[in-house]
């Protein structure tokens, strides 16, 4: 006796765009909204007013070369003075967090993560301020104390990369020197810490951006316009100017500097890798 199939359950055809078209559309409607929106500054926009606020061309020619002889130097300068004494005050916190004596251990964590916790202008102010009225008759030298100020900014920060640098060393490595007869300290000199750089130069050099940046903050210790660094310099323009055309001229400074770190970054991560995990997100500009 035959046996009739179960009746199939049969609904509507499915019906609607395959997930490809659905992409076309959404990619359709992001590109029609960004040209109305594109569309409407160009009408809205008073370019007249804009162009003279932020191009015009005899503004900006005032501003050189001094921008470029004083300021544009000057922040170069800061940057490097800071980022040198804070690349080595870093490892020294690094090796002080990996001891084995507790007190290292205790003293460089504290540091570490006061200052990390601190904006960056409560520190420029600390140096800048506190230590002359805390040590009357005491003063230092504004590159010094700009140069303390951005180092004690990025050490800590510079110090968690370099220690997860150090601990990515494959241990193999530390091994292979100690059963060549290497002490501790001769083996972390000559074979880890040399290896650890490699690992860690492309978050050292986002720092270096991120102190760039931070030189700014110099401002509020004064200068002299022999002393100005490019955001100070931009603010006395736009007071004589009164134009937004100086702010616009800084900024391309500030790129002239950053744009080819960002590209020496960005090759160090292609041969070397993504960098240490560990500490290598930077930090802001604290302001």
């Amino acid at each position: 006796m035959a046996v009739d199939a179960p009746p199939t359950k049969s609904g509507p055809a499915k019906s609607g765009m395959s997930k490809r078209q659905r992409g076309r559309v959404i990619r359709g409607t992001q590109y029609a909204v960004l040209i109305a929106v594109l569309a409407a500054l160009a009408v809205l926009a008073d370019w007249g007013r804009l162009q003279e606020a932020f191009f015009n061309l005899d503004v900006a020619a005032g501003l050189f070369p001094d921008v470029i002889t004083v300021a544009l130097v000057n922040t170069v300068v800061y940057t490097a003075l800071g980022f040198g004494f804070g690349l080595g005050l870093a490892l020294i916190l690094a090796l002080m967090r990996m001891s084995s004596v507790g007190p290292y251990r205790w003293i460089s964590g504290a540091y570490i993560e006061f200052f990390r916790g601190l904006p960056a202008l409560l520190i420029f102010l600390s140096v800048g301020i506190g230590i002359p009225t805390a040590f009357p008759g005491f003063s230092l030298n504004r590159n010094i104390t700009i140069m303390l100020s951005l180092g004690i900014v990025g050490s800590a920060y510079m110090a968690e990369t370099i220690r997860a640098g150090i601990k990515a060393v494959p241990g193999g490595q530390i091994e292979a020197a100690r059963s060549l007869g290497m002490s501790p300290a001769r083996t972390m000199i000559t074979v880890v810490i040399p290896q650890a750089f490699r690992i860690i130069l492309p978050p050292l050099t986002n720092e270096l951006i991120l102190l760039t940046k931070d030189s700014s903050l110099a401002f509020v210790l004064g200068s002299t316009l022999d002393q100005q660094e490019l955001t100070q310099f931009g603010r006395a323009a736009l007071t004589n100017f009164r134009s937004m055309t100086p702010i616009l001229v800084v900024g391309l400074c500030y790129l002239i500097i950053i744009i080819p770190l960002s590209v020496v970054q960005q090759r160090l991560e292609r041969r070397f890798g993504g960098g240490a995990d560990k500490g290598s997100s930077g930090h802001g500009s604290g302001t």
